[in-house]
């Protein structure tokens, strides 16, 4: 049988009702393939409200000496609740509430040492946050034997070697292989798995993200050459625009790795980016799904890019582009220099100063006299402004955002930004600094933050509506 690994996301786990909902997709899936179920940490509709952050909140607590065990308190509370409506099963209920009672008293006995010397490394960072993942793993695995599924938690928590970096070449093949040798004896048996996997140096959220569980689903993926990765969400897979901001926008049957990569980084969510790029290396096509619509197909990225189906799709619906998005929060940066710009070095003066205070550019455009770029870090920006001053005029501009558009049929359609920048200017939308990528499949342009609605709309309708 065939092979699918389907990641479920917080929100899809985060009560009696999503659990249920879960173990029924397995339940299907099963029937027709063999499955491995890889898991975040639970969550409500709002991130503040799920078990991750909760978790980070107990451990600033714990360094500022605050009430952190009432925190643990409401994790346990909310998982016990979960667990007494969702199973049945008295006996597998009990086993799976005395391990999150135990795993909970454990980390309140660190949290204590925490507590006492007002630190917390990213080594401890991580052990706080992979709680999290573990409790979702046991809860959804006990969930599943009480509907009578064969199922074996698997923790990956101790699956990379200690203060191995991603920047290691060998960090994702070691992974895999570790990951592999988790894997349960009995092939029938459906493994769920923690997404958190290990202690990384520097520490997970920071190296790697947030979206680090996405990965792991990758990374399993690509080693087991599955016939898919499955990542489900709350929402119908990838759309041509925010559906929040633009009522119109339609959810995509099939796109390119690179046109995924694109609307991840500039602001659409679609995955983490390291997913996309350990999965396509594999040849493992990603399908987005909707939890609580999973009769819905979802979003198809294509490993090899688009096949002849969907490009004459999208010929006969004219469509040289296939969605826009924004990011926000991003400031711009001006520096103006008559004196240093053709001296030997400037250039390298100025990416240095960003590379010193770990500031990552978004966009980038030079003049003569002049460089402008884009940056979503304001906590460095008053001391990169300092060091930027010393090789010329600085302006640090805020409230902005990225608009972009993306569309492989951009590369050979021209007039293309001609279009998109006449329908901004007809809303009286002003464009402050316009680039595109040498895949030529993005537009990007910054405007003010306040004005992203109407362009969005704007763009959606020129571009990606029936006309």
């Amino acid at each position: 049988m065939p092979l699918v690994v389907q990641k479920y996301g917080g929100t899809s786990l985060g009560n009696a009702e999503r659990l249920q909902n879960v173990a029924h997709i397995i339940a299907n899936t099963v029937k027709q393939h063999k499955v491995i179920v890889v898991v975040s940490a639970m969550s409500s509709y709002t991130k503040a409200e799920g078990t991750t952050s909760r978790l980070l909140e107990a451990g600033n607590l714990a360094i500022n000496g605050g009430p952190f065990f009432r925190v643990l308190d409401l994790v346990e509370q909310s998982h016990f609740k979960a667990l007494e409506e969702a199973i049945s099963d008295t006996v597998i209920m009990e086993e799976v509430k005395e391990y999150i009672h135990e795993e909970l008293r454990s980390l309140k006995a660190f949290l204590e040492a925490i507590h006492v010397i007002h630190e917390i490394s990213p080594r401890s960072q991580d052990l706080i946050i992979g709680t999290g993942e573990r409790l979702s793993a046991r809860l959804l695995s006990g969930v599943l034997k009480s509907y009578g599924i064969d199922s074996t938690y698997t923790d990956l928590s101790q699956c990379v070697e200690e203060n191995l970096s991603p920047n290691n070449g060998e960090f994702y093949s070691l992974c895999q292989q570790a990951f592999r040798k988790k894997l349960p004896e009995n092939q029938n048996d459906v493994p769920v798995m923690t997404g958190f996997f290990g202690f990384v140096s520097g520490g997970i959220i920071n190296r790697i993200g947030r979206g680090y569980s996405d990965l792991t689903a990758a990374l399993i993926a690509a080693e087991m050459q599955a016939e898919e990765l499955q990542v489900w969400k709350e929402v119908d897979g990838i759309f041509s625009a925010d559906p929040r901001k633009v009522p119109t926008a339609s959810v995509l049957d099939a796109i390119s790795p690179s046109e995924a990569a694109e609307l991840t980084y500039f602001g659409s969510e679609v995955l983490h980016p390291f997913t996309m790029e350990r999965a396509i290396q594999s040849k493992v096509q990603i399908r987005i799904k909707n939890t609580f619509a999973p009769e819905k197909p979802g979003t198809l990225i294509l490993p090899e890019g688009l096949d002849e189906e969907s490009q004459s799709k999208r010929i006969q619906l004219k469509r040289t582009a296939i969605a826009v998005t924004t990011k926000n929060n991003i400031h711009t940066l001006n520096i103006n220099s008559n004196r240093m710009l053709h001296s030997s070095g400037f250039i390298a003066k100025v990416f240095d100063a960003f590379r010193h205070h770990g500031v990552v550019i978004d966009l980038i455009s030079t003049s003569e006299v002049n460089i402008s770029c884009t940056v979503n870090d304001p906590d460095e920006l008053d001391d990169l402004t300092r060091d930027l001053e010393e090789l010329g005029t600085v302006t640090v501009l805020g409230e902005r955002a990225i608009l972009s558009l993306v569309g492989e049929g951009m590369r050979t359609t021209p007039g293309t930004a001609g279009k998109m920048f006449s329908a901004l200017a007809e809303e009286g939308i002003n464009i402050e600094m316009i680039t595109q990528g040498a895949s030529e499949i993005n537009i990007s342009c910054v405007i003010l933050q306040s004005q992203t609605s109407e362009a969005l709309k704007a763009i959606h309708r020129a571009f990606l509506e029936n006309q």
